[in-house]
């Protein structure tokens, strides 16, 4: 499809009040109407930028229209009344599939007995490094959009001539092509084969290493290969659960424009169990960290008191939303102590994060200080059922928790809070019985004056 400029207006509140043919149909096959929130989101943000702006703004843009896309010129220019829109390109193209059967199964049977596998884009960037190459000491991460020979460099042959630069200008399939690895100097046999898009062009490589030798293994043995692991979980994870979290809050919060109720409550459960995942994740990296052999932690001076009103103020939302009221120590309460900042924080978070889950609606939580000879002390309790004396040491196990048919966290956090205690030769204990509530107990060597 294509056409003349097609114009419209989109009104201070998001709303598509006015527009040209092309761009109502367009609009009402995404599901919006006019005098209804603009339901192109692409165009839809142009608009919200420019008159939060107030300065017109144009750019390329590629929306869903049915099962293909459009590529679409728009400019926003902001008006009294809203945004003005004027759209022009319209140009229809299918969305990219893969290639045909052959090529892909070419491609599969290419990666399937290799050390690792890697993909670029039609500039050659790099998109994709499987997870193998960690073995030969490459940082994925660190690599994902820089060019191919960022990763590895092509060795010449007998001639010193590089024939596979010729082949990758050239966008043609090669096999066995040997090449440096940057990062670790390792040697390996590169094998290639192009991916095209639908109408034929170029898209990039799809792509083989196979070690010419084993590679060394890691330093550190299994340790080392435990760290890489934890690394690489993650990386993997923490981005896409942050996106997951922030649209499923996007959506929640109606910031696009009304929604049901019920989709929003989804939304909301969404973005729960995305928060419940991130911390698992930062709880399986900090177990990854605390169990090395070499893991240490700083002295520096530290005040219980400060640490446990900053650790009350960032659960402060969290308790109101339960009706329960944080008690924390007053301005003029001191409890200097030996530790690391970060570390104590994190301890009291969780202490607090679980007292105010376990107590009853409307109830008290209570965070105070003090000082025990040399031991500086601080002490979180609460109003919950308790926990009985046989269950004391079991819940500073790994994955215990006090009681595992209630929703809550991994089993990991008192764990990983008594293990960073001992580490700043403290300790972490508890005093509870059931009916009682619970008192937990950080102590942590006191600073001397």
């Amino acid at each position: 499809m294509s056409g003349p400029v097609a114009h419209g207006l989109v009104d201070r509140d998001g709303r598509l009040v006015e527009a040209e043919r092309p761009l109502d149909e367009l609009n009402t096959r995404a599901g919006g109407a006019l005098g209804q929130p603009f339901a192109v989101p692409q165009v839809a943000v142009l608009a919200r930028l420019a008159q939060r702006l107030g300065i017109p703004v144009s750019r390329h843009v590629v929306a869903a229209d049915g099962p293909d896309e459009i590529e679409l010129w728009v400019r926003a220019d902001p008006v009294e009344q809203g945004v003005r829109l004027a759209i022009s390109g319209w140009r229809v193209r299918a969305p990219w599939t893969p290639p045909a059967d052959t090529a892909r199964r070419d491609r599969d049977l290419l990666v399937l007995d290799a050390d690792w596998s890697w993909e670029t884009d039609a500039t050659l960037r790099l998109t994709a490094i499987g997870e193998g190459a960690v073995r030969f000491g490459i940082d994925a991460k660190k690599l994902l959009g820089k060019p191919l020979d960022a990763l590895m460099t092509p060795k010449p042959d007998d001639n010193g001539a590089m024939p596979m630069f010729a082949v990758l200008l050239a966008h043609g399939p090669f096999d066995d092509q040997p090449a440096t690895v940057r990062a670790s100097g390792a040697t390996m046999m590169l094998s290639a084969r192009p991916r095209l898009d639908t109408a034929g062009n170029f898209a990039g490589y799809v792509g083989a290493a196979r070690a010419v030798s084993a590679p060394a293994a890691p330093i550190g043995g299994d340790d080392a290969l435990t760290e890489a692991f934890g690394a690489r979980l993650d990386r993997a994870l923490r981005a896409p659960l942050g996106r997951i979290i922030a649209n499923a809050d996007s959506i929640n919060a109606q910031t696009d424009g009304p929604i049901r109720q019920d989709y929003a409550d989804y939304a909301a459960d969404i973005a729960s169990a995305g928060r419940h995942l991130m911390t698992l994740v930062d709880d399986l990296v900090d177990l990854q960290a605390i169990e090395r052999p070499d893991f240490v932690v700083a002295a520096e001076p530290v005040d219980l008191a400060d640490v446990g009103r900053r650790a009350a103020g960032l659960l402060n939302v969290r308790a109101a939303e339960r009706g329960v009221r944080i008690d924390k120590p007053q301005d003029i309460d001191t409890a200097p102590a030996i530790g690391e900042f970060k570390r104590v924080l994190q301890i009291l978070v969780n202490l607090i994060g679980n007292a105010v889950r376990y107590s009853p609606d409307g109830g008290m939580v209570w965070v105070r200080t003090h000082r025990d000879r040399d031991t500086a002390v601080i002490i979180v309790a609460d109003q919950g059922k308790g926990i009985a004396k046989q269950e004391h040491s079991r819940i500073f196990e790994k994955f215990e928790r006090v009681d595992p048919t209630e929703p809550g966290g991994s089993g990991l956090g008192l764990y990983i809070a008594r293990r960073l205690a001992r580490a700043m030769g403290g300790d972490l204990t508890v005093d509870s019985a059931p009916g009682e509530g619970a008192r937990f107990m950080l102590t942590l060597p006191a600073q001397i004056a």
